[in-house]
């Protein structure tokens, strides 16, 4: 008993030690920022505000690292193409790669719009509104990763400009037409992402899974998905990714992607059939031709994801520079020093490496059970729902898709499985009088069937059922009611998550205020 005691103890102190060695790391990453900027920018007026706000710039950096990049990697880990530790070390490489190759020069002072800074003429209440802003989006992201909510943090810092701009300048500064629209996101993302996802693995299952020879359909079907995976992905990535470098339009991006995606048909072909060759035909080996393209994949969303979201850590930051560097103007869009972006990719890494496994086994395991192609069917449900959005004009949250994916492909599982259960009931009830072993001989050749045959084998039954005028009791058709009740989308887990989309704005506005409040009461005289 002692010996079980001291074991416990060791254990928790292990896990004490653990945790003190990343928030360490963290930082020790917060004052080399403080040191770096002090060194570099002494001419600089108001100095100790641009080193305060770089602080908080790092500090948002490495909660969007621990939270958002989750969303990227966490399919792939949780369908198991890759370890955690392979996941991390890929979305860290691809991520710094994003925002620093893609992250662009220029940066809008006022994310979305939210708000119009014309009405804001004094520079000092200007800064006092985007530190306001950064620190509340940084803290309500700090606290859903502590809980294990994966949240849009670009939400979050929409939500921080707005409550902050309110406080500052009044109801009338904001764009209510803009945020209806983001509002709308909260709804749009989760479901597109989620029909987009579960159309794609319904395709994948009557195409391959469902066939007696899932070999043959797969040598067919497998590279036409990684083609439409090329497509998505290359289109996805010119469109979102390489925006700030190359500015093109859909069709443009579209045909580029296009062609890429033919030639990549015609490359994979020769490589899925030798693959399947030594493969034995059942879904567990299909799964495996999705290992490579999902660790594309995973790596294609963090280059995305670094492009793109390294702004909502470093897009206030470099609106404060500009305002604090030339003083009286505050311009729409700022220029983004090396340094800030530097800041924003070493924090998204850094974050990720430190607290990103929580949100990672949360998007990967803990929602509902993700094997290769479900995993899959996510990846391009989050590819390609921004592309559509984007060409509608849209607002969504990447993270919003990708969760949405991962709860459709669930729900479809869900009914998927319960439709089979009840056809099953239905034949032994119909098989009620005859021998027992010619019954499950009956349902071992239904489930081993593909589509079209089970649907003649039900054919024949139901005519069988009119001539021998056979009927349910009532006690048997309430039972086939509940014959399938497994839930296979964890319900705490869908509503904790929703809870946290629908207090995101909200709470992290209601924040920046009382920190606008906070830093003026303490900056005035």
């Amino acid at each position: 008993m002692e010996l079980e005691n001291l074991n416990q103890i060791e254990h928790k102190g292990a896990g004490m030690r653990s945790e003190l060695l990343r928030f360490g790391c963290a930082i020790l990453f917060l004052v080399g920022i403080m040191l770096f900027i002090g060194m570099t920018t002494e001419h600089t007026p108001n100095q100790t505000f641009l080193i305060v706000s770089a602080i908080i710039g790092g500090y948002m950096a490495l909660n969007i690292g621990a939270n958002d990049v989750a969303n990227n990697v966490g399919p792939a880990v949780g369908s198991q193409a890759l370890t955690l530790t392979s996941a991390i070390l890929i979305a860290m490489i691809f991520e710094s790669a994003g925002a620093l190759i893609a992250g662009g020069e220029v940066v809008s002072t006022i994310k979305k719009g939210i708000i119009d800074p014309s009405l804001i003429n004094n520079t000092d209440t200007f800064v006092w509104l985007m530190l306001a802003a950064l620190l509340a989006a940084a803290i309500w992201l700090n606290a859903a990763t502590f809980l294990g909510a994966p949240v849009s943090t670009t939400h979050s810092i929409v939500g921080g400009v707005l409550g902050a701009g309110i406080a500052a300048g009044g109801w009338n500064i904001a764009n209510w037409v803009v945020f209806g629209k983001i509002a709308a996101s909260w709804v749009i993302s989760p479901m597109l992402g989620g029909l987009i996802a579960a159309a794609f693995l319904y395709f994948i299952k009557r195409s391959m899974t469902y066939q007696e020879d899932m070999l043959t359909a797969a040598k067919k079907v497998v590279p036409l998905l990684i083609a439409i995976m090329a497509w998505a992905f290359s289109t996805y990535l010119i469109l979102k990714g390489l925006k700030k470098i190359w500015k093109v339009d859909f069709l443009t991006a579209g045909s580029v992607g296009f062609a890429f995606a033919l030639i990549l048909y015609f490359a994979v072909r020769p490589f899925i059939n030798k693959a399947a060759k030594s493969l034995e035909n059942n879904k567990f080996s299909v799964n495996k031709l999705f290992t490579i393209p999902l660790i594309f994949a995973a790596a294609l969303l963090s280059f995305a994801h670094g492009a793109n979201d390294v702004a909502n850590a470093v897009g206030p930051l470099a609106a404060i520079n500009d305002a604090l560097s030339h003083g009286g103007e505050i311009a729409k869009k700022a220029a983004i020093p090396i340094w800030v972006m530097l800041i924003g990719a070493l924090g998204l890494s850094l974050g990720l490496a430190l607290y990103g496994a929580k949100l990672i086994k949360t998007v990967g395991t803990e929602i509902t059970e993700l094997d290769k192609m479900r995993a899959f069917c996510v990846s391009m449900a989050a590819a390609i729902t921004v592309i559509i959005a984007s060409q509608l004009g849209l607002p969504v949250s990447s993270t919003h898709i990708a969760v949405g994916a991962i709860f459709g492909v669930g729900f479809l599982r869900e009914y998927l499985k319960r439709t089979n259960a009840k056809r099953l009931e239905e034949i032994r009830a119909h098989h009620e009088t005859l021998d027992p072993e010619k019954t499950e001989a009956f349902l071992e050749d239904f489930r081993k069937a593909s589509v079209a045959k089970k649907s003649t084998l039900l054919a024949e039954l139901k005519k069988q059922a009119k001539k021998s005028q056979t009927d349910f009791t009532k006690r048997e058709r309430k039972a086939l009611k509940k014959v399938y009740q497994e839930q296979l989308v964890k319900r705490s887990h869908v509503y904790k998550i929703a809870a946290a989309w629908i207090i995101t704005v909200p709470l992290s506005a209601l924040l920046a205020a009382m920190l606008y409040f906070t830093i003026r009461g303490i900056m005035l005289p």
